[in-house]
């Protein structure tokens, strides 16, 4: 069987994807290099706002159509919009062969055995291989589901209750993750901090990381989505001292405005929020400071969206993610529908938000010329410029890149270091000094066999 898969999303949502292409692949499946190739289409659904389930839909679209005009034989759909809407997706989308959500993927395999497409002998246990050609940078989801009541979310509703993975589970998984090569590894969750917490024997986030410390000589680990209110002491300390823990949070605030974080369910204050980030900023030299936030929450109102942004001036995040509020069937905030604020105003919000924050973020984007610092090369920029890579303060895919200007040619992988010497309003440029870190030779493949389909949902 030729499959091809298409992984739509968050970056938990590629872990998913590379564990069910581990899965399939087990059994004899092999990955297409185009979906016109494919004999069976597996399309990983988002569900999270309106725009990631349109786009969901138009692919499996897409994927349907080739059952006419290439060799496609079936289309699978799953993931989280199939958790929520299976029913409504499988009454209009007849063409589509299975629908499995969150919770049923443990019957992909044997599914698709039943329809002929699969093999019935499983060859090897497995490997999860990265979806795209970067080996080096990889993720490591740590826990599923989430127990924030925040009344905008909807993915409780379809990722259920928060749970931890064993943790000698994942020093598995990483130690298969170094063998291919990787340089560095991300740590996510739907929040960072939540994790360990159900053990009950003392395990969190820190002890985890130390562990991943100490049992693997991967060189970076950045910490993605750690919600403010779980930030503590011991993590903050073991990030202040130890230089493979890249100096980089991704803390979501979604707003600023006391009456808006108290309708969204939040936990912190703007004071809170204040204070957290001055004791990071101390604590954690060169600290980057990565952010969301949501605007047009049912109820804000000028003054409140005011508020926002004269925070954003004060607190000047190196990055942020901004969103206008989207109403998803079974959150709190549908409850709230005679507070609802027009679509174009809060898209003009949005809007003036994202002018605000470039301003932000290109000054301190400048701040950066002339400093040293160490790099992860990536490879070839699009239009052939020359070799691009990320500074230890641009994460994967949302940060942006920095163009790397060296004399002598470059490796995917290796840590340099690098002089800034140009900077845009998202964007680097840099001048490579020397490699300080060439990337480890990729040893033999390790089975993904600790993290099976029905264990890696907590089932």
């Amino acid at each position: 069987m030729k499959l091809g898969l298409v992984s739509l999303g968050c970056d938990k949502n590629t872990v998913d994807s590379e564990r069910i292409l581990a899965a399939l692949t087990a059994y004899g499946a092999e990955r297409a290099s185009t979906l016109q190739e494919a004999d069976v289409v597996v399309v990983n659904t988002c569900g999270f706002i309106d725009a990631a389930k349109r786009e969901s839909i138009e692919t499996i679209l897409e994927a349907a159509r080739l059952k006419g005009e290439a060799s496609c034989r079936a289309v699978v759909a799953v993931g989280c919009l199939v958790e929520r809407h299976r029913e409504e997706l499988a009454a209009s989308l007849p063409e589509v062969d299975l629908f499995l959500g969150l919770r049923d993927l443990d019957r992909l395999v044997p599914e698709l055995q039943q329809r002929g497409l699969l093999g019935m002998r499983r060859r090897h246990p497995g490997d999860r291989t990265p979806l795209g050609s970067d080996r080096h940078v990889r993720y490591l989801k740590v826990s599923e589901g989430c127990d924030h009541g925040c009344a905008f979310c909807a993915i409780p509703l379809w990722r259920g209750r928060h749970r931890s993975f064993d943790p000698d589970r994942l020093l598995a998984e990483a130690r298969r993750l170094e063998a291919q090569g990787v340089v560095e590894l991300n740590l996510v969750a739907q929040d960072l901090a939540h994790y360990g917490r159900e053990f009950r024997d003392g395990t969190d986030i820190a002890a985890l990381l130390t562990r991943l410390l100490e049992e693997t000589d991967i060189p970076w680990f950045r910490l993605l989505y750690v919600y403010s209110a779980g930030l503590r002491e011991p993590l903050v300390e073991l990030m202040a001292s130890e230089e493979r823990v890249l100096s980089y949070i991704d803390m979501p605030i979604q707003h600023a405005s006391d009456s808006v974080l108290k309708r969204m369910r939040r936990p912190e204050r703007q004071e809170t929020l204040r204070r957290k980030l001055t004791w990071l900023r101390d604590a954690i030299p060169d600290l980057t400071l990565r952010t969301t936030v949501l605007v047009g929450f049912p109820g804000e109102t000028d003054e409140d969206f005011r508020k926002l942004l004269d925070f954003l001036e004060d607190a000047q995040f190196d990055r942020l993610g901004a969103f206008a509020f989207s109403p998803q069937e079974g959150t709190r905030a549908m409850d709230l529908q005679d507070l609802f604020v027009s679509e174009s105003v809060a898209r003009a919000r949005l809007e003036e938000l994202v002018e605000v924050q470039r301003a932000i973020s290109a000054e301190r984007l400048a701040r950066e010329v002339g400093r040293r610092r160490r790099a992860i090369v990536g490879s070839l920029s699009e239009n052939g410029a020359g070799p691009t890579g990320r500074l230890e303060s641009q994460a994967d895919d949302v940060d942006g890149i920095t163009t790397l200007q060296a004399d002598a040619p470059l490796r995917d992988g290796q840590i340099v270091e690098v002089e800034v010497t140009h900077a845009d309003d998202f964007d680097l440029t840099a001048r490579v000094l020397r490699v300080l870190r060439e990337p480890a030779v990729t040893r033999r493949k390790l089975p993904i066999a600790a993290f099976g389909l029905e264990t890696a949902w907590g089932r």
